[in-house]
């Protein structure tokens, strides 16, 4: 039970032993002293009452005196004295009544009063007879052993009387003494086991205490070292993870850039696209006039010659167009699948910016596929001019083969626009699509900014954990010093 006793309540408990007892030790002193005071409280009721008692004796004897000087003398004056010593006995028997105690020195001390009273009875009939003149007869009662047997009894009273006090007084002297050793025996006994139980108690104390102070600042030295060592390892977690982001700040700045140009690249694909729309639309006007003057313009071959070597330039500017949006479409695909890596690193914060780079990809594929069907029909329409300038240059084919060309060659066109119409909206759809994959890299290094930020503070606060439990560990090293 004592080890789950607090500091506290162990220092109560190793303290109160002593005190404890000290207060019986108190107690005992206190008992044996208050048994002390009464007997010498007893002795000195005993040596008043010795000292009464010689007064007692002082005053018979003063009695006896006087009456033996008035039978000699017949002065009054030894009758005076004689009451007086008469008075003294009994005001001083009255006083040792109320001091003496025991039964039988009560009895005595009684029969001293009857020897009293007797002897002043057989006074009185010697004065009687003194003061009528009856000497003789006084001398004669006097003779008849009466004052001779008073003086032997009381003498014997009175010895008796005093010896027995005397014994009780030795009595209670011994009494006093055995207290006194008794008591002096207790205080040395006492305080050399008062002593021997404080030095017990502090050493149990400071065993317990010292022992539970020391595992105590052992377990802290130890779990401020490991405190220590796992804040170091989160400060350079930390770190590292601060310069990561750092550099996924920097890769999502040049992402954005990327993403801008890409933006820019886009708008210029869908001009060049809407250039090449324009050239289309003039292509098939240029048509539907030769398939309207196909016989006017029979005579004028050579001017249709020249319309459509220039028509064939047209087609390879349409075919660099179309080389110009596919390569865009690849760019485009590369940029979309870098954002989607990027997004996965970036984790919950990418999930929206990588749906947009999934839908780029997906448009870059179709402008892909759409360029490449350009391509084809620009390929078609080349072998189509090809045609017509062999037809040209032959001059010998009918109209109705003109005119089969021309249909051709407009549906060829027709085609054409149809495919640089979709490259142009999906030039468009990729522009805006872009712009909202600029805005999403944006919110990524917004977020990574505040990431930054947050593992900037990390850690200071890492650092500042790191100083706590340095502090700690020099508290508990000079602890365990005190200890």
């Amino acid at each position: 039970m004592s080890t789950n006793l607090t500091l506290r309540g162990r220092m109560l408990v190793g303290f109160a032993v002593p005190v404890l007892v000290y207060i019986g030790l108190s107690g005992l002193v206190f008992t044996t002293s208050n048994k002390i005071f009464h007997i010498f409280e007893d002795i000195e009721r005993i040596q008043k009452v010795i000292l009464k008692t010689t007064t007692l004796d002082v005053a018979a004897q003063g009695m006896i005196r006087n009456l033996r000087g008035y039978a000699i003398i017949n002065n009054p004056i030894f009758l005076k004295e004689y009451q007086s010593s008469l008075e003294a006995f009994y005001t001083t028997q009255n006083s040792l009544n109320k001091s003496v105690i025991d039964r039988e020195q009560r009895e005595r001390l009684q029969k001293m009063l009857v020897l009293v009273q007797n002897y002043n009875k057989f006074s009185e009939q010697m004065i009687a007879l003194l003061k009528t003149g009856k000497k003789a007869e006084a001398v004669t009662l006097f003779g008849n052993g009466a004052g001779a047997k008073f003086v032997k009894e009381f003498d014997a009273l009175n010895k008796s009387f005093i010896q027995a006090e005397e014994i009780i007084l030795e009595k209670e002297t011994n009494e006093a003494k055995k207290a006194l050793w008794f008591l002096i025996t207790a205080l040395i006994v006492g305080l050399v086991l008062l002593i021997v139980l404080s030095v017990a108690a502090a050493l149990a104390i400071y065993s317990r205490v010292a022992g539970t102070i020391d595992r105590a600042v052992n377990a802290i030295a130890s779990s401020s070292t490991q405190i220590a060592a796992t804040v170091e390892e989160q400060e350079r977690t930390a770190s590292q993870q601060s310069a990561s982001v750092n550099e996924t700040t920097t890769t999502m700045d040049e992402l954005g850039a990327s993403s801008r140009a890409t933006a820019e690249q886009a708008e210029a694909a869908v001009n060049a696209a809407l250039v090449a729309l324009n050239l289309t639309d003039g292509g098939s006007q240029a048509v539907g006039q030769t398939l309207e003057g196909m016989f006017i313009l029979k005579e004028r071959v050579g001017a249709i010659a020249q319309q459509i070597v220039k028509l064939s330039e047209q087609t390879n500017q349409i075919g660099n167009i179309s080389d110009l949006v596919s390569d865009l479409a690849n760019q485009t695909n590369m940029l979309a699948l870098n954002a989607a890596v990027e997004a996965v690193r970036a984790g919950e914060h990418g999930k929206g910016f990588a749906v947009v780079a999934a839908e780029i990809r997906k448009l870059a594929d179709q402008s892909k596929t759409s360029a490449h069907k350009i391509g084809a029909l620009v390929a078609d329409v080349q072998n189509a001019i090809n045609l017509t300038v062999m037809v040209t240059d032959e001059g010998t084919k009918t109209v109705e083969e003109g005119a089969k060309i021309a249909a051709k060659t407009s549906e060829a066109f027709t085609g054409v626009g149809d495919a640089v119409n979709n490259v142009v909206l999906n030039n468009q759809q990729i522009s805006l699509n872009i712009k909202q994959q600029a805005i999403a890299i944006q919110q990524v290094i917004e977020a990574m900014n505040a990431l930054n930020q947050g593992a900037k503070e990390t850690a200071s606060g890492i650092t500042q954990t790191k100083i706590g439990t340095q502090n700690l560990n020099e508290a508990a090293i000079q602890l365990k010093t005190l200890v």
